[in-house]
């Protein structure tokens, strides 16, 4: 066990005038199975990235452990795997290698094909068999879940589950609370270590956050009763004092001393009322400061004039007209689905979806698609983002006043509407295509892997938007929480 403390950290990338972090201190144990949350754009990559040393920062942190970073950059794809492993970690021995490769559910045989060769899923899971080879490293692990399926996050998480120490970032709540004890997470002001998944760290800020709202209603009506009282009490000792010059109704001149004390009297209780509105307002303005904005989207699905919106027959998907990808087989899709594609990566789930969108694709059967059918769709790639918020929302046709509300509701900050999308997270790439998305009206949405990198808060608005406006939908996500919530149906695709 070693200790990783951060003392008075503050930190802000060059040319920018916005802090990432500042005088942040806390510290954390390297037994730790530490799930690390946070939404977009917070700084999570970049802290690990501090814990690396890759950056200047003020502050200090100090660890007596060396570091180990998932992912690796792998300079050459095409070499074979095993000699990419050689270059990452020279001194690992091949039995223990091999074993973690089969706890991971990898044959060996991997390890001499073309690392280019291996599926999303292979290579993910041949790079975490790296992390744990060296006991000296302490594996910190960014975004592991991003190209796995279903089944993949299943033995991923198990194999984490099984490891002693390591940071993970995931939005993944199911795959967190399978394989961590602590959660790490990075709030609007402060950065917070709580023991327990993520699930008990989520009950415990909800309970606070309505503890703080409470408080603050309590709070403000308090204040508002003091400055009513202060004010009434100031005017009855402005009253009195102003007697002290006359006489009263029966002729007799005013008692001044005893006028003045009255007065007095009532000053003293107006400051003192005037001091307990102070504290309750010093009190109300340490509250809230953590409250995450989630306020609710909306969505704007157009009626269908008839049923199958779609209605496929037979349909079989190759590649180059000779691999098949996926089928034959049948499906439709009605008014009011929300049908979650499942299936191992590589089976189709995307092709599909751009064979109903009426992109190009080699397949033979029959697909009908209803005449006059609006189809929105968010594609799983985003690298072709670049240029302004504002030209992307011309390009795509979308109200950008509509286009920014959006974006803010899902967190981003006004700052970065003057960024180019180049220079977005992944997770705030995503959140420009979901935002396109709900700009648009249309009869039915394609959703292809729409939750990658997005944070957790934000899959949670989301899943309420979806639930409330019962969209028509066809989507492919491997977050089973977000499945199991959102799904009306589900197609198997082998």
């Amino acid at each position: 066990m070693s200790l990783i403390r951060v003392n008075h950290l503050t930190f802000a990338y060059e040319g920018s005038y916005d802090n990432i972090f500042e005088d942040v201190s806390f510290q954390i144990d390297t037994d730790w199975k530490l799930g690390f949350v946070g939404r977009n754009g917070r700084g999570k990559t970049t802290f690990l990235n501090l814990l690396r040393g890759k950056y200047d920062c003020g502050g200090a942190i100090s660890a007596k452990a060396d570091f180990i970073y998932f992912p690796f950059d792998i300079q050459n794809t095409e070499q074979m795997t095993i000699e990419i492993i050689d270059q990452i970690l020279p001194t690992y021995e091949y039995w223990q290698l091999s074993r973690e490769l089969n706890s991971l559910e990898v044959s060996d045989e991997v390890l001499y094909r073309p690392f280019s060769s291996l599926s999303f899923g292979e290579q993910t899971k041949v790079l975490l068999s790296v992390l744990f080879l060296d006991e000296n490293c302490f594996p910190l692990i960014d975004e592991p879940t991003n190209h796995l399926d279903l089944h993949g996050r299943e033995v991923v998480s198990r194999y984490l589950a099984s490891k002693r120490g390591f940071i993970l970032i995931s939005h993944d709540r199911s795959f967190l609370d399978s394989c961590t004890d602590h959660i790490l997470s990075i709030n609007k002001t402060n950065i917070e270590v709580q023991k327990g998944n993520f699930s008990s760290y989520l009950q415990n800020k909800e309970r606070r956050d309505n503890f703080e709202l409470a408080e603050n209603e309590k709070l403000s009506r308090s204040i508002k009763a003091l400055e009513t009282a202060a004010g009434r009490t100031a005017r009855w000792s402005d009253k009195v004092e102003k007697t002290k010059n006359g006489t009263r109704n029966s002729g007799v001149k005013a008692d001044k001393g005893h006028i003045g004390a009255q007065a007095a009297k009532m000053m003293k209780r107006s400051k003192s009322v005037q001091k307990r509105r102070n504290a309750a307002i010093e009190e109300k303005a340490g509250l809230l400061k953590n409250i995450e904005r989630a306020d609710a989207l909306k969505i704007h699905p157009l009626t269908f004039h008839t049923d199958p919106l779609v209605l496929g027959e037979e349909i079989s998907i190759s590649f180059d007209g000779v691999q098949t990808a996926l089928g034959p087989f049948s499906f439709s899709v009605n008014s009011g689905e929300r049908i979650a594609l499942r299936g191992k990566n590589g089976c189709g789930k995307s092709s599909l979806l751009k064979l109903i969108l009426g992109l190009p694709m080699n397949y033979t059967g029959s697909l009908y698609r209803g005449s006059g059918l609006k189809i929105s769709y968010v594609s799983q790639d985003t690298s072709f983002l670049q240029g302004s918020l504002t030209d992307f929302a011309r390009q795509r046709n979308i109200d950008e006043t509509l286009f920014l509300t959006i974006l803010r509701k899902l967190d981003f900050e006004r700052i970065q509407f003057t960024k180019p999308m180049e220079d977005f997270s992944g997770g705030q790439k995503k959140k420009v295509l979901i935002a396109a998305s709900l700009c648009e009206e249309a009869h039915l949405y394609l959703w292809d892997e729409p939750l990658n990198f997005i944070d957790v808060l934000s899959r949670m608005q989301i899943e309420n938007l979806l639930r409330t406006y019962n969209p028509s939908m066809i989507f492919v996500e491997h977050d089973r929480a977000f499945c199991d919530n959102i799904a009306t149906r589900i197609i198997e695709l082998e």
